[in-house]
């Protein structure tokens, strides 16, 4: 990736958490030049060495940036092209989609374009989240239906433009027919109270909409079978900002396999649609020190949210 992409990358980066005003005359060039993938050492403090004609004056990242050749404007985005999947298809996300891998250097990953048409197919038909939640409760494309007490749609607000996304109904949930209603369901409305949202104003659901036997790991064929159902879901609603709860929910928007240790902290692109990745409520109950991770996730979706609501 040359310096220029990285630029821009970081700079979306920026935007995307909210700051509209970057002053980056307070970079140090050496967080400059790392940033733009200089991999010589920091160098130590001390007497700084006479500048030469040719080398950036310490402090001035315009003449950094010119010395690794990023000083011309940075090129536009050119979106892809428009995804589609078939209902019930053979992928366990969105087929067709462009993905910009995630890597150990913690880049972001970029899904789709920002074209909000998910899926053809009968689903593409239903015009209401109401409508989606009667073909979910009909469905029997997967053995959980016959296993399930209820089918789990998701619940909130048929407005709501922050939407949480979570991995499967628990037995609480399959008892009652909501989301996020167990322990871990407390913990998530407690989670969004702190950041200043009701859980009547956003939308929760889960990539499964049945509960699997056990509370076991969901399986290729259950994600291929129900994510087409969240996907309408996504494209009724329109959110400005997704936080996806736990590792499954992660790996079935985002189309990867990295583990969400290295998802979280950053901001991916979910067909335009800012998406963060944290941790499953259910998880912190069993490891406390992740709340202090996940609070920061959470207050990051917020500030995107709030800076999209500003523009």
């Amino acid at each position: 990736m040359d310096a220029r992409e990285r630029l821009r990358l970081y700079l979306e980066q920026r935007r995307d958490m909210g700051e509209s005003d970057l002053v980056l005359d307070s970079l140090p060039v050496d967080d400059v030049l790392r940033l733009l993938g200089d991999k010589r050492p920091v160098r130590d403090a001390g007497p700084a060495a006479p500048a030469s004609p040719s080398a950036p004056v310490a402090g001035d990242w315009r003449a950094t940036l010119k010395s690794v050749g990023a000083d011309a404007p940075v090129a536009a985005v050119v979106p892809a092209s428009v995804p589609s999947v078939d209902s019930h298809g053979p992928s366990a996300s969105v087929r067709g989609s462009k993905s910009v891998p995630a890597s150990e250097s913690g880049h972001p990953i970029v899904i789709g374009s920002a074209t909000r048409e998910l899926i053809r197919g009968p689903l593409a038909s239903l015009e209401s989240l109401e409508a989606v939640a009667k073909n979910i409760a009909a469905c029997t494309a997967c053995s959980l239906a016959k296993t399930a007490r209820n089918h789990v749609p998701g619940e909130g607000s048929p407005t709501a433009r922050f939407v949480v996304v979570g991995e499967a109904p628990g037995e609480k949930e399959d008892e009652l027919g909501r989301p996020f209603v167990g322990r871990s369901g407390e913990l998530l409305t407690k989670i969004l109270e702190a950041v200043h949202f009701k859980r009547e104003d956003v939308f929760i659901c889960n990539v499964l909409k049945h509960r699997p036997p056990g509370n076991r790991n969901p399986t290729p064929d259950e994600i291929k079978v129900c994510s087409p159902y969240l996907m309408r879901q996504l494209e009724l609603l329109q959110p400005r900002v997704i936080l996806a709860l736990g590792t499954f929910a992660a790996q079935t928007l985002l189309q990867t396999s990295l583990p969400i240790g290295k998802l979280r902290g950053l901001v991916h692109r979910f067909h335009g649609v800012p998406l963060i990745v944290t941790y499953h409520p259910a998880a912190l109950l069993r490891n406390p020190a992740w709340k202090r991770p996940t609070w920061e996730d959470v207050q990051l979706a917020r500030r995107i949210y709030d800076s999209a609501v500003q523009a």
